[in-house]
C-alpha cells in the first residue's frame, strides 16, 4: 500500500519553492481560475442542489477524460448553462490530474466526498 502524502508537507523549503501556486499559477491565469472555480459553482447547483454545500462529489464524477474530451470538442463555444465549455474542460483535466496523483499517493483533496 502506498503512503498517502499531504500537500508539500514533507518538502524541503527549497523544495516547497518549486511549487510557486500563487505566482507560478494564479498570477499566470487568474481569470481561467476565475472560470474553472465557476465551472465547480455551476456543477454542483446542477449536482447536488442549490443549497448543498460546495464539494466535488466523487461518485457523481467519473468519466474526466471521455467528458474532457467531448468539452474539448466545442471549445470556443458556451455550453446550454452559460458556463464555458473550455472551463468544463479545464476542470475535467484538473480532475484527471487529482485523481492521478490521488493514486501515486496524494491524499484526498478537502473538497472532495
Amino acid at each position: 500500500m502506498t503512503e498517502k502524502k499531504e500537500l508539500l508537507k514533507d518538502k524541503t523549503p527549497a523544495q516547497r519553492k518549486e511549487y510557486p501556486i500563487g505566482t507560478g499559477f494564479l498570477d499566470y491565469f487568474p481569470h481561467a481560475a476565475a472560470e474553472v472555480a465557476n465551472v465547480s459553482f455551476v456543477g454542483n447547483i446542477q449536482h447536488n442542489g442549490p443549497n448543498t454545500p460546495l464539494h466535488w462529489d466523487r461518485s457523481k464524477s467519473t468519466d474526466e477524460a471521455d467528458a474532457l474530451i467531448r468539452h474539448y470538442l466545442q471549445r470556443g463555444t458556451i455550453d446550454s448553462d452559460g458556463v464555458r465549455h473550455s472551463a468544463k474542460l479545464a476542470w475535467r483535466a484538473m480532475a484527471l490530474l487529482e485523481k492521478e496523483l490521488e493514486e501515486a499517493g496524494a491524499l484526498l483533496a478537502q473538497g472532495a466526498r
